[in-house]
């Protein structure tokens, strides 16, 4: 794991693009958090590590951001009070009393879409119209949607199901999955939640109405 990631490291520092360490003593817990802050930042690199040991090890200054579960911040906490605008504390509550005041705090144990827009409310506030971070590259900017398949996303992003969609833009239920799919197809989206990430990481629908 050690060389591994010192590999990855090396290579990452060539590339110049924001990088972000994740810290979880949990495997699934790892890729999984990897897999959405991917999604959410497309232009970052995450490495995933099972320690602070394995941080320190692999050049932890240049990472922008660290996630780290709360367990490994209570046993290294002067580590993370040093870099305390750089961590994000997974936590296992919402509630407030039940965090570390010191941090930025995030709740894991929440369904999925109310992750999302956590981890979205998070990138806007420090990296609001990518401030901070590289431009998008072509091949992540907008895929030529036409005007009514914007509409549909925005109405899809907002939680409208079909019918509610063909009612608001008065046109046909069919007309309304054709548009879906091709959103969809010409993305390469599979998931509601990718959607959302991408129509509000792109400005067209405010994260505030998801």
């Amino acid at each position: 794991m050690l060389l591994q990631n010192s590999s990855l490291s090396m290579i990452k520092r060539k590339t110049m693009r924001p990088q972000i360490a994740v810290v979880y003593p949990n495997t699934l817990a790892l890729v999984g958090m990897k897999t959405i802050l991917q999604n959410v930042m497309p232009m970052v690199e995450v490495d995933t590590f099972g320690s602070l040991a394995e941080l320190e090890a692999n050049h932890p200054e240049s990472y922008f951001h660290y996630f780290v579960a709360t367990a490994v911040v209570l046993r290294n906490r002067s580590f993370f009070l040093d870099r305390r605008n750089k961590t994000i504390v997974l936590t296992v509550s919402a509630d407030a009393d039940a965090q570390l005041g010191d941090f930025h705090c995030l709740c894991v144990n929440q369904p999925e879409h109310s992750l999302i827009k956590s981890l979205l409310q998070l990138e806007q506030s420090a990296h609001a119209h990518g401030r901070n971070l590289p431009p998008v590259p072509p091949s992540e900017q907008s895929r030529n949607l036409s005007d009514r398949e914007l509409q549909v996303m925005s109405l899809i992003v907002q939680g409208h199901i079909n019918k509610e969609i063909a009612d608001i833009l008065g046109i046909g239920l069919s007309t309304v999955v054709t548009h879906r799919k091709n959103v969809m197809d010409k993305l390469g989206m599979k998931s509601v939640s990718a959607l959302t990430i991408y129509a509000v990481m792109h400005g067209y629908v405010d994260i505030n109405k998801i």
